[in-house]
């Protein structure tokens, strides 16, 4: 069988709505290279969710992916899933270049896409670091909390100081891991000042 028909079989497995085809053609997708990419691509733009989403899935495994092929579903697809899918697949490049998109899928209405946007943040580590300190200083109180997750489990000294006067302030999760990132960073001290 030609790489074409090959290529054919295995996209038809992958958009067939069976989990157990479209998993089992994910790898000889990968496999076979840069020559499924565009394929995969073309697959990206399906109105099906769930083709986009095994598209993605397959294009974020493939050595050859590039991030901006991916910030696009992150920041756009009505498909919680597909967004869901895009962070995962952000999360294996660690791609300085897609810092801003994550930091904006913070506050993505599905906590979820904020959720994985974070593990790929923290993946990326201390570039991340001005960014996410923006974000807890500035950003709405979800994003906030995912940010001040993300700076925690990066543990960069420089994320000390807003950590300090997320203590002063209302919120008990923001509280809660400021304060945990303070101790991880070996500053267990009284945190708030005395009255």
């Amino acid at each position: 069988m030609n790489v074409e028909v090959q290529i054919q079989v295995l996209l038809n497995d992958l958009a067939s709505g069976d989990e157990g085809r479209a998993e089992n053609a994910v790898a000889p997708l990968i496999e076979i290279g840069e020559e499924a990419i565009p394929a995969l691509l073309d697959l990206t733009r399906s109105s099906d969710a769930d083709s986009r989403w095994w598209a993605l899935r397959t294009l974020a495994g493939s050595p050859h992916c590039r991030t901006e092929w991916l910030v696009p579903f992150l920041l756009t697809d009505p498909a919680p899933e597909v967004r869901q899918c895009a962070a995962l697949g952000l999360a294996l490049k660690a791609d300085e270049s897609a810092i801003q998109p994550l930091v904006q899928a913070l506050s993505d209405d599905d906590g979820m896409v904020g959720s994985l946007a974070v593990n790929a943040l923290i993946k990326i580590g201390n570039p991340a670091v001005p960014s996410l300190i923006e974000t807890v200083e500035n950003g709405k109180k979800s994003a906030r909390i995912h940010a001040l997750r993300a700076l925690v489990e990066i543990k960069d000294h420089r994320a000390i100081p807003v950590m300090m006067k997320v203590m002063e302030s209302g919120s008990a999760f923001l509280q809660y891991w400021a304060k945990e990132g303070l101790d991880r960073l070996g500053l267990d001290m009284v945190y708030i000042k005395p009255v």
